[in-house]
């Protein structure tokens, strides 16, 4: 045999023991007389020991032994001399005194170390990323990805679940994000796309009968890239018939916590806080807020009409808001530290910064526009005290929210206000239609397929299409999960009846002709007894970047792209040969 064990796995009870051993050098020390390798293997790290005394031959071979070569060792398993063990490994109390040696394969000179790879650029290690791969943080990422599949695939098969495949290649339906499209062969001229998510065929599985499916499931999106995306990516899919929001909500909220006490032995209360998508941006600026620390958004309009400060009375005057946040013990900051605290504003959209220090009083360019009882109400609503600095944002209520949501959790950081800990969040009652200025023209803010509140059906099949204030008002039957500032997962009930769903069409100006084309196989399956029907979507490499504490769900897959959308390496996407496009009937307008 190559090994015994894993070198990981020698405990104290194999004292006394011959053992065969396999794996890279972490570490090499040659203390003269002794030399100890540190050999790893995917269970872990133990010390082996070349003496002369023990094998004159493999302590003369241990000599030319370099960083990652591969080796198999033979020997003793011994307990370490008194002083000398290494309680930050399992196999710190023991280790190997080798009598035999055999290198099974040598390694070149590495690009960087394997225990400083961390410390290596982000598109070096991409490169090399089998040598990436070899570090213990990397492979702890992986295994704990893979045991958060195993307990997910469990839980929804006690829950009565079933696995199922849907398909890879298939129909481009351009909503959203672009589509990753695939030219065939067989059918010159057309092509399939790659899925952006299996909603319309998990639909169709409930109207075919199946009443309970999931699928761990790769999903594809040609959009720009940053830490928490990339193009390739997994889902935690499924949907269920005869349901509500309360069936889907109780069924993640399980699987939760059994995850999180499977994997990481940790206790998630349940059930978790709702907020409503209004309640959300109101108080954190964003329907995904970070609840581990407080810092809210708070209300100043009505305050500044007290005063007469022109840009605040202005914006007001335009239909704008204004909504301040406290940056907590934040009045020390010098003149240029708040320039380029509004430099950084102005960055996430906003025009300018307004701010005024609670220090010895009031210190602001903008103290004179208000009375002194004025300021004292803004400090109290913003709970702030000596040495805070009270911020303003006054523009269009979308660029408020961003800029001052934004602004929160860059102050979250640098005043280290954000607790250890998960902090799960539903996020409900959303809009059912958002207004597309650009466009000019309304849109789903989930997919055409989420069905309004059943108070609010009528309401949409009867009223005037015409009255945005009306169609502002219908809310969706969806909802978002939340954790630690990351939407994890969306979903909704699906709309189930034709007459909702051609109206909601109408809504989206989608003619018949257009949704036939798009959404054809669905709207014709939804024509035979549809039952009512929902669910929801969970990204997986999301859930497991928060979980493992990454800062990028590049670090939870085993080969992902760069914000490029490139993989470095094995250098994809790359050119084709011309015979191959000539077969796929395609022309390129490069040189």
């Amino acid at each position: 045999m190559i090994r015994d064990k894993g070198c990981g796995e020698i405990k104290e009870s194999d004292r006394g023991l011959t053992l065969t051993l396999s794996g890279w050098i972490f570490r090499r020390r040659d203390h003269g007389g002794l030399i100890f390798v540190d050999l790893r293997d995917r269970s872990g790290i133990v010390q082996v020991v070349f003496s002369p005394d023990v094998s004159g031959e493999a302590h003369e071979l241990a000599h030319d032994l370099r960083s990652e070569y591969v080796i198999s060792v033979s020997g003793e398993i011994r307990k370490r001399p008194d002083g000398t063990e290494n309680l930050s490994i399992p196999t710190g109390m023991v280790e190997m005194y080798v009598n035999k040696l055999e290198v099974l394969n040598e390694s070149s000179p590495l690009p960087f170390g394997i225990e400083d790879a961390g410390d290596a650029s982000e598109a070096l290690r991409l490169k090399y990323r089998y040598l990436d791969l070899r570090r213990p943080e990397m492979q702890r990422n992986l295994i704990i990805r893979h045991k958060v599949t195993k307990v997910i695939r469990d839980y929804f098969d006690e829950k009565g679940f079933l696995e199922i495949e849907t398909p890879v290649l298939t129909k481009s339906t351009p909503e959203g994000a672009r589509d990753y499209l695939v030219p065939s062969r067989l059918n010159p001229g057309y092509f399939y796309a790659l899925p952006q998510s299996p909603q319309l065929f998990k639909q169709i599985l409930m109207v075919s009968g199946f009443e309970k499916y999931f699928q761990i499931v790769r999903c594809f999106r040609d959009e720009d890239l940053r830490a928490d995306r990339q193009p390739e990516f997994t889902q935690v899919d499924l949907e269920m018939s005869f349901t509500d929001r309360e069936d889907v909500i109780k069924v993640i909220e399980g699987m939760m916590k059994k995850l999180f006490k499977d994997v990481m032995d940790i206790e998630i209360i349940t059930p978790f806080e709702r907020l409503g998508f209004h309640e959300s941006m109101e108080r954190f600026g964003n329907d995904k807020p970070d609840l581990r620390f407080g810092l809210e958004l708070k209300e100043m309009a009505d305050l500044s009409q007290k005063g007469s400060f022109k840009v605040f009375l202005d914006a007001l005057q335009s239909g704008g808001r204004i909504k301040a946040i406290n940056g907590k013990g934040m009045a020390n900051l010098s003149r240029r530290e708040i320039d380029m605290l509004t430099e950084e504003a102005i960055s996430f959209g906003a025009k300018g910064l307004a701010w005024i220090k609670v220090k010895n009083g009031f210190e602001s360019p903008i103290a004179k526009f208000f009375p002194e009882e004025i300021l004292k109400e803004m400090a109290q609503r913003l709970e702030a005290e000596e040495g805070d600095l009270m911020l303003f944002v006054a523009d269009k209520e979308k660029v408020v929210f961003d800029v001052l949501s934004r602004m929160r959790l860059e102050f979250g950081k640098r005043l280290n206000l954000i607790g250890s800990g998960y902090k799960f969040a539903w996020i409900t009652d959303f809009p059912l239609l958002e207004w597309n200025d650009e466009k000019g023209r309304f849109e789903a803010m989930h997919h055409p397929f989420t069905s309004p509140m059943d108070d609010d059906i009528e309401k949409m099949l009867t009223g005037d299409m015409n009255n945005k204030e009306l169609l502002f008002s219908l809310r969706a039957k969806s909802y978002d999960i939340v954790l630690n500032g990351y939407e994890i997962g969306g979903g909704s009930i699906r709309i189930h009846r034709r007459d909702v769903q051609r109206k909601m069409f109408e809504l989206l100006r989608i003619s018949e002709e257009e949704a036939k084309v798009k959404f054809g196989f669905l709207l014709d399956a939804l024509e035979y007894g549809a039952p009512p029907h929902g669910g929801i979507a969970l990204g997986l490499d999301r859930l497991v970047m928060i979980m493992v504490g990454a800062l990028s769900i590049r670090d939870v897959i085993a080969f992902p792209k760069t914000s490029k959308a490139s993989c470095l390496m094995s250098g994809t996407p790359s050119t084709v040969e011309p015979k191959q496009l000539k077969e796929l009937y395609i022309k390129t307008d490069l040189p």
